[in-house]
């Protein structure tokens, strides 16, 4: 019989640092997960490739299971199907879990759909939005990558709201404003937006994440047309910090917006933060200049922040700070 020789203390070391790496390694895997699923992500973004090269060295459900548990817990058909299936067939775990997730993120539903969008803290924002990228004539219910960017931005920059009146303009169904309400502590936060349908779905999601005026942060929805907006009504909102999120999309509405931000700014000197996802360089050129022509300097935001939420990081995103 060969006995084998007992691990020095180096060696022990070195095979629990080792353990630690591996777990560190699924507990980062398991987030991920969970992220993506409670966000509704598209199948696709799931870290697929990364799940199959830790579980080359173990073949077994085991880990996938965790993932289940642990990552999409709250969802009893998902909790459900990858144990019986294992059972009834030899299938590869890899493709059980697919299979399983897309049971319910694929599920056919009456066009609106619940998204949980994890906080660092283990909180999430819960938001009821619009399966269709565009319903009832606008884009406006549903979250889009430029909001979730400025929300990791704010999140970053927390001080930046701390204590201070906020004006969010098109506020579609509330993500970036719900994010600073929840870990900024702003002493009031104006959501505000045109469309009646977005304007019923953010006063429920504002509600939803437990928010209102009656508790800080001091919380209000209201409707601003920018054609429209007096100088009264500005007055009235007084903000210390005005945002926007996904807003530069059509020449038409660059012009309003351009005003508005331009009666903002001559009234008093809030801090505005206008983050874009340039799909369209000449209307976002378009922009620019027609904030030149206002007498409204930018300058562009960068470096990278914390990674929160999950959107598409490979789109071209700008975050710009106006000033007279």
């Amino acid at each position: 019989m060969v006995r084998r020789r007992p691990e020095s203390r180096g060696e022990e070391k070195r095979r629990e640092e080792k353990e630690r790496k591996k777990e560190r390694r699924m507990m980062d895997i398991l987030k991920d997960f969970q992220r993506l699923f409670f966000s509704m992500s598209r199948l696709t973004s799931f870290p697929w490739t990364v799940l199959e090269e830790n579980l080359q060295s173990n073949r077994s459900s085991e880990f996938i299971s965790e993932i289940l548990k642990q990552g999409v817990s709250s969802v009893g058909p998902i909790q459900e199907a990858l144990p019986l299936r294992a059972h009834q067939t030899a299938c590869d775990p890899l493709d059980e879990l697919y299979d399983a997730l897309a049971e319910v993120i694929g599920a056919e539903d009456a066009g609106d759909c619940y998204k949980s969008y994890l906080l660092p803290c283990g909180e999430a924002v819960s938001l009821s939005e619009s399966v269709a990228l565009i319903s009832e004539g606008t884009t406006g219910l549903v979250t889009w990558d430029a909001a979730l960017h400025l929300a990791e931005w704010a999140l970053d920059h927390r001080h930046t709201f701390t204590g201070r009146t906020v004006l969010e303009l098109g506020s579609g169904v509330g993500l970036t404003g719900i994010t600073i309400c929840r870990s900024c502590s702003p002493s009031r936060f104006v959501f505000s937006d045109c469309h009646p349908g977005v304007l019923h779905k953010l006063r429920a999601n504002v509600r939803l994440n437990g928010l209102d005026e009656r508790q800080a942060p001091a919380v209000s929805v209201e409707h601003l047309d920018w054609t429209a907006a007096t100088e009264e009504k500005l007055r009235e909102i007084g903000p210390d910090v005005v945002i926007a999120a996904d807003v530069v999309y059509d020449p038409d509405v660059v012009v309003s917006l351009v005003t508005l931000l331009s009666k903002i700014l001559r009234r008093s000197t809030p801090e505005v933060l206008v983050c874009s996802t340039v799909r369209n360089p000449e209307t976002y050129g378009g922009f620019k200049l027609q904030l030149e022509n206002a007498g409204l300097r930018h300058h562009v935001i960068t470096g990278a922040g914390a990674h929160v939420f999950p959107y598409n990081r490979l789109s071209t995103i700008e975050l710009i700070r106006l000033h007279t």
